[in-house]
């Protein structure tokens, strides 16, 4: 377990139990309202980022879709991803994670209670279920966020290749796809430090159902994939960790 982790669990070593027993109590509870439940996230997110010495930089917010019902797609550089968006994003939003994160403490009471997903990526047919319930979720007027790398790259700012099937819940959904940059967000939980560090989430400008529409799911990965690597290019060395 890494070092901040473990700071992070120490430094709420009072407020853990009871988190745990509200997500325990959210989780499979459809009597409580999304912007409830995701208030518990946000607040438990919060005190992770204070607690663990991270500093989480936005940008690029304003490109958010005003009105709910999209996808996000962002580079996936380690566990502290999610924890990094929500602390950043008042907007509720659910997740797509692989199946092998279920047995992980915390985070399947946290996937559940934001209503997100848990896929597995050796089964074909149960993925196409879970994508096509994303789309159903989205034309609703949820927010989903998917890593199209489908695992997290673990090359520091170096994205692994996007996998154009995760792009099939946006072309089902005909929603806006929202790119993502993620950058040295691999550093808290990824290396066995507790010094302070600066993560970077950059919000692209939106792309629209028309402007990819009639493109081959591969295509629609290239090109979020290319956006992203430029952004990340451009501000890496922001910081210096």
């Amino acid at each position: 377990m890494a070092k901040r982790l473990i700071m992070m669990m120490l430094r709420n070593i009072f407020y853990l139990p009871y988190a745990f027993i509200n997500l325990l109590r959210y989780a499979k509870n459809d009597k409580i309202s999304e912007e409830k439940k995701y208030k518990l996230i946000r607040l438990i997110g919060n005190r992770g980022c204070k607690c663990g010495n991270v500093n989480v930089h936005g940008y690029g917010l304003e490109n958010l879709p005003k009105e709910s019902g999209y996808i996000m797609y962002p580079n996936h550089q380690g566990l502290f991803d999610v924890m990094g968006w929500v602390h950043l994003n008042a907007t509720p939003f659910a997740v797509v994670i692989k199946k092998e994160a279920y047995t992980v403490f915390m985070l399947r009471q946290i996937i559940q209670t934001m209503g997100g997903l848990f896929m597995d990526r050796e089964d074909p047919r149960e993925g196409l279920k879970v994508i096509n319930e994303v789309a159903e979720q989205v034309k609703a007027g949820r927010n989903y966020l998917i890593f199209p790398e489908g695992t997290r790259s673990k090359n520091g700012n170096k994205m692994g290749e996007f996998k154009g099937g995760s792009f099939k819940a946006a072309t089902k959904a005909k929603c806006p796809i929202v790119p993502m940059a993620i950058i040295d967000s691999y550093l808290p939980f990824d290396t066995n430090s507790i010094r302070k560090v600066d993560v970077q989430i950059h919000v692209l400008p939106a792309i629209p159902y028309e402007e990819y529409k009639g493109m081959k799911t591969a295509e629609i990965a290239d090109m979020v994939k290319s956006r992203i690597e430029k952004v990340i290019a451009e501000n890496e060395h922001n910081f210096e960790n």
